[in-house]
Parts: C-alpha cells; structure tokens; sequence
C-alpha cells in the first residue's frame, strides 16, 4: 500500500486530484453533522440572494433555499450514485468478460454479440429509454447509467481474459487437475483485479456526469431533493439574472470530474506493471542527459565510449546500470560484451545512441564518440540520421523490431526510404537483394510474406537484412542468437561473420555465451554490476582468464567429450545495482577477496590485457 501511494502521488496531477476528491468525499460525509440550513426549508422573502449573503455564504435559489447547504447535500447524493453505478457496471461487466473470455466458443459468441448489440445503440440515448421504461428516479437513473457501461467493463475484461487463459501458468493449473472454478479464481482473477480497478477508476466521473445529466433533464433525482445535476436544471430559468444559482453546482461537477478523472490516471500508472516507474506510456525521443563536463579522448577508434554512465532513476532510489564503461571499436573488428543477466550489457549498447527510455533512464557521465563526434547530448534530428544509417541495431527478439502488419518487404523497404532518396520501386528491390544476401531462400516470395509466417531463423535474417539496409559502419548486435537452435545459431554467427569480413563491419557483439564469443569475436569485454571487470584479445582471455569473476563463468559452460564432472556455479547473485558495495563489486561471492577488495575504488589496470582485480588469477 506504501509503495502505491508513493507511486500515486508521484504524479502531481493524480496527486492534486486526490486532495480535491479527498477534501470534497470528506465534507460529503460530514455534512449532516455540519451547522447547514436545511437543504429543502423555502422562504420566498430571500429569493436569489448574492454570494456571502449574511446567513448564506453561497446565496439562495428561486425559493429561498441555501445554496451551501443544497451543494453539500446534492454533492454527497451525486458521489454516492456515481460510485455505486461505476460499482455495480464494473462487477457486472467484469463478470460476464470473464466467463465469455474464459470459456470461449459458443458461450463467448453469444455473449459478445449480446454486448455488441447494447453499444450499437449511443449510451445517453439507451439510458434514456431504460429511464422511460422504468420511470423517472434517482434509482432509475443509478441502474440506466450502470447498465449501459456494463458494455464498456465486459468488452475490456473480455479481452484481458481470453489472453491470460492461453498463457502457460494457466495451463499448468489444468494439468495439475484444478477446475474451472479455482482456476478462475487463484489464476485469472488475480489478473483482471488491477484491470477492473483501472476501468472503474477512469470511469467513475463520466458516471456521476451522466447522472448528473439525467437528473438535468428531470428523469433522476426529483424534487425536492437535490441531487447536482437537479440543481443546475432549477437554475437554468435564471441563468442570466442569478447566475449564481447555475456556476455552484457547476463547478462542483467540475472539481469532481476533474479530480475524479486524474486521479484515475494516476490510479492506472501506479497498478500497472509497465508504468510502475511514474514515467509516461510515451518515453522521451532520445536519453536524457544530465552530464556536467565531457571526458577527453584518450583513445581513438571508430567508435568509443569514454567512461559512460547510465542511471534509472525511479523515486529516491538510483540503479546505476552502466557505471564508467570504457570501449574501443575499431573498423572490421568484432568486440563481444559478456556478463551475466543485469550487468549492464544491453543498457550499455542502447546508451550508445541515445535509445534508453527516458524516464527514468538518465545518461550522468562520460561519452560516446563516433569518429571523434560525441553523440551524448546531440540534437535528435542528428541522432535520428545516424540511427540504421551508421550504426545499425539487431536485437534478441526479431518481432520487436518487425510491425506484425507489415509485410517483410515493406518494412525493409521503409528503412532504406528512411536514410536514402530511392524510390519505392528501387527500395523494394533492394529489399529483394538484402534477403538474398543473408541468405533467405526465395527471396522475392518471402518479401511479400507477414512476420508470423517465417521462422525465428528466417525472422532473424531479416532483422540482419535491416541493420545491413544502409551499409552501416557499427553493428551492435544484442543477444541476436539467444532464442534459436544450435543449427540456426551456428549460420547467423557464420552469416555475420562474413558480412562483417566482406563488408568491413565493425559488431559490438552481447551474449552470454563464451562458445559464442570465441567463433565469432576479435576482443572481448566481461561486465560486472555495469562495470567492464576484464578486457583482451579473446584467445588470450579465455586460454588464462585473470578475473575471478571471468574465471568462473567459463567454469559454467560445459564440455562435451570431457568426462563426467559437477558443473560449477557461481555462488550468491549478482549486486543491486541500486546498492553496490563500494571496493569490488564481485568481492562478496569471490573466494580471493580480501579487506582490500572492499576499501575503495578498484581500477581496470593494463594495456592490451586489462583487468579490475587487486588479487588476480593470472598475471595478464
């Protein structure tokens, strides 16, 4: 509940919204014990009084009636139709999305296309027809507004539902022999409750406007008593004469539904998982930058990071996932990146251009120089130029860089469009010939086929075919083969490498895979809690490796025709990076460590072999 709150009112429009609401639900309640008027006692002689009128601070209506006392009245009816409304559409709705969504088939047609008939008719139209059936009232009105919403959870829900039933956790519940029941209610359920509260909280002040519409139009709440949208109805004849009859409630209705609706935004970013950061849907076109100075050029490459470092930052808690990296890429050179899951490998090479999202990602240091130009804090256009055209990126999963809706052709015809004054003729036969080259049988046919219709191969020789588009320079290739067989695995590798020899490429290669690197890598760099702990020639490294971190990670991998051994493990896990140790940061799971290794800062010593150790395993 704390960290809800925190994340809630990390947002400033949520947060102001659930001060008003909160003030205005807090007076709701209190107002029978508060020294009113009586909402509904009449006396003609003070008809239409001004605001801060003696005895009434808000002024009268047509009867004499107080206006304050009307409001809080009328405000604590309208809250409490609205939310028993949006109360019983949400679990009416929910319900029926559930069972159609779960069960499916037959059941789900029939449902669905009962629900398609209930929005085929607009809401307010349909609310007035079950009013007119029913008969003027506010009852009436709560149950006209809560059934026509009801569409609206059970569409949603449905949705929700259909696509967890077919998840695997699912499935293993029917294997381990529960029933639908239990299932649904252990498994699903779970799921939708986030879902339900989000759909209920965003709706909320529509229902209280719509009630307050039909109490407007004199088929909710009758008189004498007041509900908000009865008010205004009352005050509509004198609106030019005592407009203040009319602006009271109004703007009441206007701080609820205001309040209502950010708060319900807030409400949606702190229960969902992918907004859990406060940060927008929508992240920044390029990483923030907040750098003080530049690091100077001590080396020259055609690509180098000079001490770059990359924040997350999400509330008080800073996450420094690339923590004073150093890297040199020359041309035609591969260097391969390696480290355990949360190193910092995929967050270094994003940093490169610009590409981690911001917020919360946070560039706080160093730099990244292409051919001597640092690209930390360049202008997007610049960024936006350079991005496919002379550093290209190939990613793990192959949909996350191909449109589901897109045929193959198409999109790569886009990326050469995007770089290059080609025609959409010329694009696409360059498309043809960029699926030849990575080696795609057919290629003229596969052009024209959807992404779901190929391979995870053949998807990933077209994510290959898009980062050669362009001819790039860089390719920065990040865990490009981590999904697929060892057949498939072994022609990417041998696909890139030849590229890269024939082309003169230069990859920045990030795996977690030793074999990998040493088919396929010049150099090698070993992350460790975003810090770069081992670098050389990758022969040299993996034949005496002086880190004991890297020592025992090629202890991991194991040997085919080498007899029976225990596979080793590294022991422990890896540090948060939000919490390093200070000194080394592999020190708490080394068997080497000493006082030393946890004093202070530790630096990566050498030229050609390079290593972050006081006590190595190997003089490099």
């Amino acid at each position: 509940m704390r960290l809800f709150l925190q994340l809630l009112f990390r947002n400033r429009l949520a947060g102001f919204g659930a001060v008003v609401l909160g003030v205005i639900v807090v007076l709701a309640v209190l107002t029978p014990i508060l020294p009113l008027h009586p909402p509904n006692e009449t006396n003609t002689a003070n008809r239409f009084l001004r605001p801060l009128s003696e005895g009434h601070w808000l002024g009268t209506d047509h009867l004499g009636r107080d206006l304050m006392s009307r409001l809080m009245w009328g405000t604590r009816l309208s809250l409490a139709v609205g939310f028993a409304a949006a109360l019983f559409a949400g679990l009416a709705g929910a319900a029926i999305g559930v069972l159609a969504g779960y069960f499916g088939g037959r059941i789900d047609n029939v449902t669905m296309r009962g629900i398609d008939m209930l929005m085929a008719f607009p809401y307010i139209l349909l609310a007035l027809a079950i009013v007119a059936v029913l008969g003027p009232g506010l009852m009436n009105a709560l149950i006209a507004v809560a059934v026509v919403n009801i569409p609206f959870f059970a569409r949603n829900i449905r949705g929700v539902t259909a696509g967890i039933v077919h998840r695997e956790f699912v499935d293993a519940a029917r294997l381990s022999g529960m029933g639908n029941a239990r299932i649904l209610w252990s498994e699903v359920l779970p799921n939708v409750v986030p879902v339900i509260v989000i759909a209920m909280s965003t709706t909320i002040g529509w229902m209280i406007l719509e009630t307050a519409g039909l109490s407007f139009l004199g088929l909710g709440s009758q008189p004498p008593q007041a509900d908000l949208g009865s008010m205004l109805g009352e005050a509509r004849s004198a609106l030019i004469t005592a407009p203040h009859t009319s602006i009271v409630p109004g703007a009441m209705i206007l701080l609820i539904v205001m309040s209502v609706n950010l708060l319900g935004d807030g409400v949606r970013d702190a229960l969902d998982p992918r907004l859990r950061s406060g940060a927008p849907s929508r992240p920044e076109a390029t990483t923030r930058v907040e750098r003080a100075t530049a690091p100077e050029a001590t080396e020259s490459g055609l690509l180098r990071l000079d001490r770059l470092e990359t924040q997350f930052r999400i509330g008080k808690r800073v996450y420094r996932a690339v923590n004073g990296v150093s890297l040199n890429l020359s041309p035609g050179e591969c260097v391969g990146l390696i480290g355990e899951s949360g190193s910092g490998k995929s967050v270094t090479a994003l940093s490169v251009m610009g590409l981690v999202a911001s917020p919360p990602g946070v560039i706080t240091g160093g730099a990244v120089r292409l051919d001597g130009q640092d690209l930390i804090g360049a202008p997007y256009e610049m960024l936006r130029a350079l991005r496919g055209r002379r550093v290209a990126y190939i990613f793990q999963d192959p949909l996350s860089t191909l449109h589901p809706l897109y045929r193959i052709g198409d999109q790569l015809a886009e990326a050469i469009t995007a770089h290059q004054p080609v025609g959409r003729a010329a694009a696409r036969a360059r498309a043809v010939r960029l699926l030849e080259d990575v080696r795609i049988p057919n290629p003229a046919a596969r052009a024209r086929a959807f992404p779901h219709e190929l391979s995870g191969g053949m998807r990933q020789r077209v994510g290959i075919a898009m980062a050669l588009a362009n001819d790039p320079d860089i390719i920065i290739a990040d865990e490009p083969t981590t999904a697929l067989d060892v057949t498939v695995q072994a022609q990417v590798l041998a696909l890139l490498d030849e590229l890269r020899r024939s082309r003169g490429l230069a990859i920045l290669f990030i795996t977690h895979d030793f074999g990998v690197v040493s088919q396929l890598c010049d150099r090698v760099a070993v992350m460790y809690g975003g810090r770069v702990v081992e670098e050389g020639p990758t022969t040299d490294l993996l034949a005496a490796p002086a880190h004991p971190y890297t020592r025992r990670l090629i202890a991991c991998v194991p040997e085919l025709g080498g007899g029976r051994r225990r596979l080793a493990a590294i022991p422990g896990l890896p540090p948060a990076v939000d919490d390093l140790p200070p000194g080394c940061a592999f020190a708490p799971r080394c068997e080497r460590a000493q006082d030393a290794c946890r004093a202070g800062e530790i630096a990566l010593a050498g030229k050609v072999r390079k290593v972050r150790c006081l006590f190595p395993e190997t003089t490099p």
